[in-house]
């Protein structure tokens, strides 16, 4: 009988947006034991580093690929690399991305508040008049830079294993509701997933009827625990099928809410 590999404790490496870092009421520290890369972590037998930020996209996982150096420590101790990115490269820009995120440098601060408060208020009329397009990245962009993050990585470390991700779904009023983009989004990734060899993890599919159905956060857009429950699972799942020696399964002991 072949001897088994030996299961270990793999460092999962997160580079996501606020889909793995805010929950049903706000955003919440990257140790909340909660959050989908800690459930993840824990069904692993092992830990979650998750670097993210408010609306990143692929464009901003490749910026903090290439531009921190706490990220390139980490890099040195990964045993898997989850592109949770993408989602937000779906949602309805009607402002040119560098003139909406430059409205927080305008000041005085009575003026950006004011131009702020007024682009907010007209976004979901907008992305419903614009019906979702442009959206805040283009779907060529969102594969160009997820493919050159690839290629980077396995530049660096070829035999790390990196799971990719196909955009969430929401409901949010704040986009009119509005989600035009994210089909051709998720086709051309799933081509490139294939010509890249990356496997895909279909976010939607596990959490699709919690967000749709107002099971997550009142914004229409993040999650409630169980779906971070739900993804965090599901993710242990995918990446136990592609990395030799973990096993998928509850660490006694290490998860103190029960997923």
């Amino acid at each position: 009988m072949a001897e088994q590999a030996p299961v270990t404790e793999p460092r999962i490496l997160v580079l996501g947006d606020s889909l793995s870092f805010h929950g049903p009421d706000s955003g919440h520290p990257a140790d909340e034991p909660r959050l989908w890369p800690n459930v993840c972590a824990r069904h692993l037998g092992g830990d979650a580093v998750l670097f993210a930020g408010f609306g990143w996209t692929a464009r901003d996982a490749w910026w903090a690929l290439i531009g921190d150096p706490q990220l390139w420590a980490e890099l040195h101790r990964a045993d898997v690399v989850v592109l949770a990115v993408g989602s937000m490269d779906t949602l309805p820009s009607p402002l040119p991305t560098y003139l909406r995120t430059g409205l927080r440098y305008l000041r005085p601060d009575g003026l950006r508040r004011f131009a702020r408060g007024a682009y907010r208020r007209a976004q979901p009329a907008l992305a419903r008049l614009t019906r979702g397009r442009p959206a805040v990245l283009p779907a060529r962009l969102t594969v160009r830079y997820l493919d050159t993050a690839v290629g980077a990585l396995r530049v660096l470390r070829p035999e790390l294993p990196i799971v990719g991700w196909l955009p969430s779904v929401h409901r949010s009023a704040d986009y009119g509701r509005v989600h035009s983009e994210r089909a051709a989004t998720a086709a051309r990734l799933t081509a490139w997933s294939e010509h890249a060899d990356v496997p895909m993890f279909d976010v939607a599919g596990v959490v699709g009827e919690h967000v749709l159905r107002g099971h997550g956060n009142p914004d229409g857009m993040h999650w409630g625990w169980d779906g971070h429950a739900a993804v965090g699972r599901a993710m242990a799942e995918r990446i136990s099928a592609i990395r030799p020696g973990v096993a998928s399964a509850p660490v006694p002991g290490r998860d103190a809410h029960g997923t």
